[in-house]
């Protein structure tokens, strides 16, 4: 399948761009919550290169000033419109965000949900501690946000929370 070859003028820039734009779009929302969350160094690594790889893409011979304000300006127009859509309908911004996924409840890691996350249990037991609990066992609910943290909710015991060094609540 051939695509057509488009032109440096402006408005195929801003088309180029706006192509461009969509397929980093889908391509990172099929990579799923964890690839936009906190990025190791060879995620860094592939951002940067990806973002080099594609700018010539983008504005194709076009290489003035102009050529790179109407590609920016529309990779800034294509976000906040994208943003809006997605604010005002929420099956816009469920394909495009995901939504929260349960990865601990009641002190039982979901072995399937982390498998099915991308979620390595190294992660997990890092985000516990950074959240003051040392052991699955001691949180009630662990969850991945839409935009790759992970939350926890330690386990109450006799109205105090477990897993938290003294005097540090979370």
């Amino acid at each position: 399948m051939a695509l057509p070859d488009l032109g440096s003028d402006l408005p195929d820039v801003a088309l180029r761009t706006a192509i461009i734009y969509v397929l980093l779009v889908l391509a990172l929302r099929i990579g799923g919550k964890r690839e936009v969350g906190q990025l190791s160094i060879l995620e860094l690594v592939v951002l940067l290169v990806v973002a080099d790889a594609v700018q010539n893409s983008m504005v194709g011979q076009n290489t003035t000033l102009l050529g790179g304000i109407v590609a920016a300006g529309t990779l800034f127009l294509l976000d906040r419109g994208l943003r809006a859509v997605a604010d005002r309908f929420r099956p816009v911004r469920v394909a495009l965000e995901g939504e929260p996924a349960l990865l601990v409840r009641d002190g039982r890691a979901l072995e399937a949900a982390m498998r099915r996350e991308g979620v390595e249990p190294y992660e997990l037991r890092a985000a516990l501690r950074a959240h003051g609990v040392a052991r699955v066992d001691d949180v009630e609910l662990a969850v991945l946000e839409t935009d790759g943290t992970i939350s926890v909710v330690p386990r109450r015991e006799e109205g105090r929370v477990t897993g938290v060094r003294e005097g540090r609540p979370l």
